[in-house]
């Protein structure tokens, strides 16, 4: 295993994760879907991008609905995917590669094709088979309105009302994704305990820890009251008040979850937490719950130097009581990727690389979405290609996230690039895409892929990122600049329109180039010392 550069702290504290969106990583049995061979073939690469671990997304049994987040299974690996044999040689090769494995845990729902939501369904009304979930008789005289008010956040009502056993119509049950999403009781022992059983199931394989799916969703309030309709948010990322999320009993659930990991060493929780309130968002982490927290700030911030200082001092104000490490991130599975979120073309690439010198910069935990480092935009896919259940469910209204799922162009050309020797990938990879493969960028001293490389190497071994809290410098408008405390680092941004001076220092990294008179440009970022 590679060794931390500060042997006093935990290995995730300073850590570099890349998330593994494991259908569009690496295909190795022609099927046209990513899969755990695929990512064990490419280990090498991640070991030379320079990666402390890897997140990999949902591999558990399920009818894919939502692309693995509908379990039916949780403590087994999907045929589509691999078995337990190539999931455990993955561990072991990625543990010699120096790489950790992080697995994502899905606590709040199960798929409707689990075999408990299959005796729920033929069991009745008031049963212990029910009551693992949430059932409710809807209003209305007939019952034939939904129990309350929430909305899915895939569209439509967050209820679906069921055919009894005896045929007729009946309750309803809570789901605040998809229909085939049960979100399950955890007021329920019976929840409890499987979820325990899960924890140490991988653990006892040698997983290094979990990343929570809707960390702040897990826990229902007493009674499910009627939400207030002007607080209810599209995405997870909008304002609140949300009836629907951060309820305090939830905090009992991660101190479970917390107690079964401390059993295993250096093994990390890291909760998927969207709350906009610092001092809420704090609480999630601490000393007996989470470790890590995703605060998703930057991957709403617009590209503007006053909103990235924000969303940065919010970001750090909201784990500083605590004592917890931040957690940055640009994108992911969920959200538009930089490129794209920041205008697309030139404009938009340039951006996105400024942006990630900005955070690879920032004292904490960093996760880099697949193909961030390659510089991918969104794509722009036809109708017919979409899969994303929010397509269906927002009669087709909004488009969902396939855009930012597209597979990994890895070499050659379309269709497969190297992804997949299937021909066309469960999702199309642009046809445009040739110079942005990995076989294209890898020599190219000016590519985005070596920016990162060069990055994440700085962010090792460079003295200058042992500080844990910074310094903002003064900087002309449309800019921002900050030092890590106690040392030499400095990183400065310049969202403006026009040329700025460089702060003092010699130059270790630029997301561009500088201008003939060595001024940092639009657009553009850079490291000194």
């Amino acid at each position: 295993m590679q060794t931390s550069p500060r042997p006093d702290r935990s290995w995730w504290s300073d850590a570099v994760c890349y998330q593994v969106y494991i259908r569009s990583f690496a295909d190795s049995d022609a099927d046209g879907v990513g899969d755990l061979g695929g990512i064990l073939s490419r280990l090498g690469y991640l070991e030379l991008l320079g990666v402390d671990a890897l997140w990999i997304t949902p591999c558990y049994r399920s009818p894919m609905v939502d692309h693995g987040y509908d379990i039916t299974d949780p403590r087994d690996i999907d045929p589509m995917f691999g078995d337990l044999a190539s999931f455990d040689a993955l561990v072991a090769a990625s543990h010699e590669h120096g790489i950790r494995v992080i697995l994502d845990l899905v606590p709040n729902h199960t798929s409707n094709q689990h075999g408990w939501f299959r005796a729920a369904l033929g069991a009745a009304p008031g049963s212990p088979e029910r009551s693992r979930y949430h059932f409710r008789y809807g209003r209305g005289a007939d019952g034939s309105q939904p129990p309350n008010n929430w909305p899915s956040q895939f569209g439509g009502p967050a209820w679906t009302r069921i055919v009894e056993p005896h045929g007729r119509p009946g309750q309803w049950y809570l789901h605040l994704f998809a229909p085939a999403q049960p979100d399950l009781n955890w007021e329920h022992p019976e929840v409890r305990a499987d979820l325990e059983k899960t924890l140490r199931f991988w653990l006892d394989r040698g997983v290094d820890g979990f990343r929570i799916d809707v960390a702040h969703g897990i826990a229902k309030p007493d009674g499910l009251p009627d939400g207030e309709p002007g607080g209810f948010a599209l995405t997870e990322g909008g304002s609140g008040p949300d009836a629907r999320f951060d309820h305090d009993q939830v905090h009992e659930v991660h101190r479970m979850i917390r107690s079964v990991t401390d059993e295993y060493r250096d093994r990390v929780l890291i909760g998927e937490i969207w709350v906009s309130d610092d001092d809420r968002f704090g609480r999630y982490l601490r000393p007996d719950e989470l470790h890590l927290g995703f605060n998703f700030r930057l991957t709403t911030a617009p590209f503007d130097a006053a909103e990235i200082r924000a969303a940065i001092e919010h970001s750090l104000a909201a784990v500083a009581a605590v004592g917890a490490p931040p957690t940055w991130t640009l994108s992911n599975h969920d959200v538009a990727r930089p490129v794209t979120r920041f205008g697309g073309g030139p404009n938009g690439s340039a951006r996105a690389r400024a942006l990630a010198l900005v955070e690879l910069g920032l004292p904490g935990v960093v996760f880099v979405y697949n193909g961030e480092e390659l510089g991918l935009p969104s794509a722009e896919l036809p109708d017919e290609a979409l899969r994303d259940p929010v397509w269906e469910r927002s009669g087709r209204t909004r488009r969902g996230r396939d855009a930012h799922r597209i597979p990994l162009p890895w070499e050659g050309g379309p269709p497969g690039y190297g992804f997949t020797d299937a021909g066309p990938s469960w999702l199309p990879i642009p046809n445009d895409w040739v110079g942005l493969t990995v076989e294209a960028q890898l020599e190219d001293t000016a590519s985005t892929l070596s920016l990162y490389r060069h990055a994440l190497q700085l962010r090792r071994s460079h003295p200058g990122f042992v500080g844990g809290s910074l310094e903002w410098y003064g900087a002309p408008a449309g800019c921002c600049a900050y030092r890590r405390t106690g040392t030499t680092f400095v990183c400065a941004l310049n969202t403006s329109a026009e040329p700025v001076p460089l702060p003092p220092g010699e130059v270790l990294l630029c997301s561009g180039r500088l201008t003939d008179d060595g001024r940092l440009p639009p657009g553009t970022a850079v490291w000194l010392a």
